[in-house]
Parts: structure tokens; C-alpha cells; sequence
């Protein structure tokens, strides 16, 4: 028999919020901890670098096949018991990727991880939302928006202090300890299932698995070089997607009801959260380039500016939640989309001579735009989402950003190289290929800023 859900006591909630709060922050942790380490490993296997991306590649590549699929499973069969599962697969197979002894074995194990993540990311925004206390979903989501961006910018510089510390393994096993304490506080609070009688859509999930597999395929294959077989992927992608649209029209109880993807003003929020993480991507791989080679800082240097990103975001992510709540998602979701836009401006004419403080300025105004953003939107997207369908919601939400992750790595990574990543580059080149990832970026934002004050005056004209 289904339980039914109830209101949780003060107590109770502040043990959910925790446990939804330290997953949130482990499945973002492994998407960039292990970028540093590519170096290390590709010496410890012997490998090149083409080889040892898939440590990453394989992580990025499990999430986005089967997010949507994890969270419309959580909403049927009920998403305690199947997060209880995603956590204890990520964080039994973290300790299989510490183990590794060869390049393969890593490999899969970080696939496996990368499975365990999906379900930890698409349900623990969907749980989340249950969680909240009246009028108090903003701060909510202002919480895990701070812990989403803890773990993606923390990363490369928690990273490099393990590796230095203890070697490549500790990138790994750092996540087995924090994972028992997730599943611990996890299985002590979160509220009894709520099971809904339905078929699962099997053709479907796989249709679509297989699609976002090849765009993100389509995007990674090559080395930063488009190619037939890019090519090749793409059309893949478009030929699977129209037979998921297909398959979802016939099916009894489809994957995405086609309600939802016919909604406009979901579309809209979604789209928004796939440019804004392709420009924040953009950060993560350009920033350390530019303070290392353009304006020639030691390794520790940089580590302290890129800190400066998850400070912000800690400090920004609850004030933005709270701000949320009282003036509502559609003003807050312009104001960030046009902070972000105003501190990208200047990185896209920044001159060199201006050293740190001119790259750190627009880069605080960014990241506080960013935490204001992700609570509005998220926010919106949670509240005007069904009981039945908050899992799938949440999944498709976190696939938005997942896609939008992995188009900045391929997309600003290609500006950005364009005559700038070469190890003999000089600085100039790498100051001028920065300036042309954030026009990019600028276009990107505009483009987002237009989109959400459509979507923003939709919303006016259906209340």
C-alpha cells in the first residue's frame, strides 16, 4: 500500500534538506573533480590524452542518457527507494573507480557512477519541492542551486589538492565517505513512497537514451575536430528524436507526456537553462587558461581566483532563494539573466593590463546573476509542476543544464582554441581567444534574456 506523503516536522526537514543537499553536491562534484586529474591518469596508465578523457566523457555520457528515464521512474515506483538505490551505486561505484587498476575498468566504474548521479540529480529536486515549507520553495531552491555550483566550480581545485596529497585515487574515494553520510541521513529522513499505477514507458526511455547518447557523442567525438563522423551522430540524434516523438504519441503512459512538451512556457524555461550552462561552462574552461597562461599566475594563484566562484555562490544561493520568494520567479529571472549579461560585457573587451581584479569583478557579478537565475527558474519550474510528474520535470530540468555542460565544453572550447590552445601560444592569443568566448557568451545570454521576458509576459497573460 502507498504511503502517503505528510507534512514533516521542523526536525525531519532540516534532515531531508541535508541529505538532498549533500547528494545535489556529490552527482555535481563527480561532473568536475575529475577534469584535473586527466593529466595524472593518462601518466598512470599510459595513455594518451584521447584515451583518458572517457574518464569523463563516461560520467557526462550516463547522465544524460538516462536522467529523464530516472525520474519518471522515481514518480511510478517511488523515488525514496529508488534514491536510496542512485546513492549507493554512486557511491559503491566511486570506490570501484579508486580501485582501478586499469584504464577500462575506470572507465566503466565512472559509468556506473555516472548512473548513480542521474537518479541523485533527477530526484532530489523533485523531493526537494515536497520538502519545502509554505512559501518557501525559492529558499529551497536557492539551496541547492548554492550546492549544484559548489560542486561543478569546487572541483578542479579540490581536485588538485587531493592529487597532490594522496594521488589520483583519493579523487575517487573522497566520495565513498560523503556518500555513506548521504545515504545514512537519506534513509533516516526521507518520507514513505508514494506509488502510482502506471505503465513504465520502455520504448520510449530508450529511444531517448539512445538520441541524447548521440548528441552527446556528436559533440565530444573528434578532439575539438567536426568530422564525418560528428556528422554522422547529429543526424542520429534528429532521426532518434523524431521516432521518440513518435513512440511518445502512441504510448500509453509515455516518458514525457506530450502535454509537456508541447508546453510553451516550459520550453521556454528549459531552453534558458541550456544556454545559461553553456556560458557557465565557459568559466570552467577558460578561466583557468587565461589566469595561468595570459596573466602568467603560479597554480596556486589560480586556484584562489577560481575559489572565488564557489564562495560567491555559497554566499548568494539562500539570499536569492529568500528574494524569490517574495518578489516572485519572472522579475528575479530577468534580473539574473541581465546581471550575468552585464558582468559577461566587459570579459568580452577585457584587456590583459587589467590583470586579476578585472577578470574577478565580472566574475562575482556573474556567479551571484547565475545563483539568482537557477532559484527563480528552478522555482518556477518545480511549483507549476504536478505531484505525479515533479520527477520527470526535475529530470528533464537537469538534462536541460546537463546538455548545456557539455555543449559549452565542445562549443566555448572550440572558440576558445581557436588560435589560443596551443601550449606555444602567446599571451595575447590566449587574451584574445577568451574575448571571443564571452561575445559568444553575451549573444547566448541575450538570446536567454529575450526568451524569458517572453515567457515572463506569457505567464502574466494565463494569471
Amino acid at each position: 500500500m502507498a504511503a502517503s506523503v505528510r507534512p514533516q516536522p521542523p526536525a525531519q526537514r532540516g534532515l531531508t534538506l541535508a541529505a538532498l543537499s549533500l547528494s545535489m553536491l556529490l552527482s555535481s562534484l563527480g561532473t568536475s573533480i575529475a577534469n584535473v586529474g586527466l593529466p595524472t591518469l593518462a601518466q598512470a596508465f599510459g595513455a594518451t590524452f584521447a584515451q583518458v578523457q572517457w574518464v569523463v566523457l563516461a560520467y557526462l555520457l550516463a547522465i544524460t542518457t538516462v536522467i529523464v528515464g530516472a525520474g519518471r521512474l522515481g514518480d511510478l515506483a517511488g523515488r525514496r527507494r529508488l534514491l536510496l538505490a542512485g546513492i549507493g551505486l554512486f557511491t559503491a561505484a566511486s570506490a570501484l573507480c579508486g580501485m582501478a587498476t586499469a584504464l577500462p575498468w575506470l572507465i566503466a566504474a565512472r559509468a556506473l557512477q555516472g548512473l548513480g548521479a542521474a537518479v541523485m540529480m533527477a530526484l532530489t529536486m523533485s523531493f526537494a519541492t515536497e520538502a519545502a515549507p509554505k512559501d518557501g520553495t525559492g529558499s529551497v531552491m536557492g539551496l541547492l542551486g548554492t550546492m549544484s555550483a559548489i560542486g561543478t566550480a569546487l572541483g578542479p581545485s579540490l581536485g588538485g589538492l587531493l592529487i597532490a596529497a594522496s594521488g589520483w585515487r583519493a579523487l575517487f574515494f573522497i566520495n565513498v565517505p560523503l556518500g555513506m553520510v548521504t545515504l545514512l541521513l537519506a534513509y533516516r529522513a526521507l518520507p514513505g513512497d508514494v506509488r502510482r499505477p502506471a505503465v513504465f514507458d520502455h520504448a520510449g526511455t530508450f529511444l531517448l537514451a539512445l538520441t541524447l547518447g548521440a548528441y552527446a557523442l556528436a559533440l565530444t567525438a573528434g578532439g575539438g575536430r567536426f568530422g564525418a563522423v560528428n556528422l554522422g551522430l547529429l543526424f542520429a540524434a534528429a532521426v532518434g528524436a523524431g521516432l521518440f516523438m513518435l513512440a511518445e504519441s502512441r504510448a500509453t503512459s509515455p516518458l514525457i507526456p506530450l502535454a509537456l512538451l508541447r508546453d510553451r512556457l516550459l520550453g521556454a524555461r528549459l531552453g534558458t537553462t541550456t544556454l545559461v550552462s553553456t556560458v557557465m561552462m565557459a568559466t570552467l574552461i577558460v578561466g583557468p587558461f587565461y589566469l595561468a597562461r595570459a596573466l602568467a599566475l603560479a597554480p596556486a594563484a589560480v586556484g584562489m581566483v577560481l575559489s572565488a566562484g564557489p564562495l560567491v555562490s555559497a554566499l548568494c544561493g539562500m539570499p536569492a532563494g529568500r528574494i524569490v520568494d517574495r518578489a516572485g520567479t519572472p522579475g528575479v529571472t530577468i534580473a539574473g539573466l541581465t546581471l550575468m549579461l552585464v558582468g559577461t560585457v566587459p570579459l568580452a573587451v577585457l584587456p590583459a593590463s587589467l590583470g586579476v581584479p578585472g577578470y574577478l569583478g565580472p566574475l562575482v557579478v556573474i556567479t551571484i546573476g547565475y545563483a539568482l537565475f537557477q532559484a527563480a527558474n528552478n522555482t518556477a519550474l518545480m511549483a507549476d509542476a504536478g505531484a505525479d510528474r515533479r520527477g520527470v520535470v526535475s529530470g528533464m530540468l537537469n538534462l536541460a543544464r546537463n546538455l548545456g555542460l557539455v555543449t559549452g565544453a565542445s562549443l566555448m572550447g572550440a572558440v576558445f582554441a581557436f588560435g589560443s590552445a596551443a601550449a606555444t601560444a602567446p599571451p595575447d592569443a590566449v587574451a584574445a581567444g577568451m574575448r571571443r568566448t564571452f561575445a559568444l557568451a553575451a549573444v547566448l545570454l541575450a538570446a536567454a534574456l529575450a526568451i524569458a521576458w517572453r515567457a515572463g509576459r506569457a505567464q502574466k497573460q494565463q494569471t
